[in-house]
């Protein structure tokens, strides 16, 4: 309920804006056809990527679709924010690769959302390339751990794989477990540097290892309205990439930067911000993108 317009205040409207992130519509998310299984890399660090998956991942679980994080990351900073258990020993995705536990028991549901799902990634994960390189299909392990039917029997609507900002072994993992590539790319100088290595090896692996593999969205983030030099980087990337470009885009935001200190998205944390707000716009055109085969045509 909107308040009369003589008690309108800045915190009144925030309110009102949390109030809608917290209590939305389930059913104004379109379910997709089929699962959709999206990697979110970039081997640049800081780019937001972490930040993004978890974001995009519990506003599509406000919404009443089952969402599955996938902590891939040894640094374990997906599993932080969602305030899922990462200590040293605990079920995780290192020994899902290593073949020594299925994917459903390593699998914890964040208690941000009763739709929101996390396997953790333990500080193990650092030496899983390592060990991973005398395993046989060593590139496939995670597409086979996803293949298993716990995904099926809990009706997962989104699986987002968190990488680690490099291009090694894991990153292949996620790649050849999915079917689509969300890529962060931030406002700032530097933007688009190492991004066409990223596309080559994205190239690489649809040739070898996933032909269904494509980059279906771009998400750019840490937006300053501020500078001219955002309003530059926007405009170069959507000249670049066309309509793989969400419309938009996610602002710097210090609540977003504060929420993972707390063990929470920023949903979770400030629902009423402009960072948690564009996360839900992000996620609305994510759903919406989606096409009968359950993925948007992509660049490659």
């Amino acid at each position: 309920m909107t308040p009369p317009a003589s008690d309108w205040t800045p915190i009144a409207e925030e309110a009102v804006r949390a109030a809608r992130v917290l209590h939305p519509d389930p059913n104004s998310l379109p379910r997709p056809d089929r699962r959709r299984v999206l990697t979110v890399a970039n081997q640049k660090g800081g780019v937001g990527k972490t930040t993004s998956t978890v974001n995009l991942a519990a506003a599509l679980a406000v919404h009443g679709l089952k969402t599955l994080v996938i902590d891939l990351d040894p640094q374990g900073n997906a599993s932080t924010a969602l305030n899922v258990d990462h200590r040293s020993g605990t079920p995780s995705i290192y020994d899902v690769l290593l073949g020594d536990l299925p994917l459903g028991e390593a699998m914890a549901v964040s208690e941000q959302s009763p739709n929101l799902f996390c396997v953790p990634a333990t500080i193990d994960l650092a030496g899983a390339e390592i060990e991973l390189v005398e395993i046989p299909s060593r590139e496939s392990r995670l597409k086979e751990a996803l293949n298993g039917d716990v995904v099926d029997q809990l009706g997962m609507d989104y699986v987002f794989i968190d990488c680690p900002p490099s291009l090694g072994l894991l990153t292949v993992n996620a790649m050849v477990a999915a079917r689509e590539v969300l890529i962060p790319i931030q406002c700032e100088y530097y933007a688009l540097e190492g991004l066409g290595q990223l596309l080559s090896n994205i190239e690489l692996v649809q040739r070898h290892l996933n032909p269904a593999l494509t980059v279906s969205t771009i998400l750019l983030t840490m937006y300053d309205g501020r500078t001219k030099l955002a309003d530059q980087v926007t405009a170069e990337v959507r000249e670049h990439f066309g309509d793989v470009v969400l419309k938009t885009v996610i602002p710097r935001n210090v609540k977003v930067s504060e929420a993972p200190s707390y063990g929470q998205t920023v949903l979770a944390y400030d629902p009423g911000s402009r960072g948690a707000m564009s996360y839900v716009d992000a996620a609305r055109e994510l759903a919406e993108r989606g096409t009968g085969n359950g993925t948007r045509r992509g660049m490659l």
